[in-house]
């Protein structure tokens, strides 16, 4: 089973070679404004573009916490978009992160990497702005991703 390889660098800028897809974060509320999201509009409009319109459209699709939308962004390069926190604030729900999200937004993740033939590149999803805890996250990343033989970097900005 591949280890997760973390680097430190920019998940927007994926390292190696092949097919590569950037997995990210997103909230439920259609917000795209703060946190990874910023460095991936900074680098394509396509992914924000794409997130706003599956929001807006949403009551004739699957927008909604555990989904994921794939926006190809270059030849060999795609980014998910990954429904994975509830709102945007901590409130008295507490944090926004929401983990059985991220295990369900993973294995759509996992299926189109294999179809693909794709490497997974992401920073620490859920835990910025999300609240969420790596501890928590880093094994369903194994579970849905790592145990099925998709190699995937994890990035840390240094």
């Amino acid at each position: 089973m591949p280890e997760i390889t973390y680097v430190r660098g920019d998940a927007t800028a994926p390292q190696g070679k092949g097919v590569k897809l950037v997995a990210h974060v997103c909230n439920d509320l259609g917000g795209w404004g703060k946190g990874f999201v910023l460095a991936l509009s900074r680098r394509w409009p396509e992914p924000e573009a794409a997130y706003r319109r599956w929001h807006r459209e949403r009551a004739d699709n699957d927008f909604g916490l555990g989904a994921v939308q794939f926006v190809q962004v270059q030849p060999h390069l795609w980014v998910a978009n990954m429904v994975g926190q509830r709102g945007m604030r901590t409130g008295s729900k507490g944090v926004p992160v929401r983990y059985e999200a991220i295990d369900t937004a993973l294995g759509a993740v996992a299926d189109r990497a294999e179809e693909l033939g794709a490497s997974v590149h992401m920073p620490r999803i859920g835990c910025g702005l999300a609240g969420g805890r790596w501890s928590r996250i880093e094994p369903l990343v194994e579970q849905r991703l790592s145990r099925r033989g998709i190699p995937v970097t994890v990035y840390d900005i240094g």
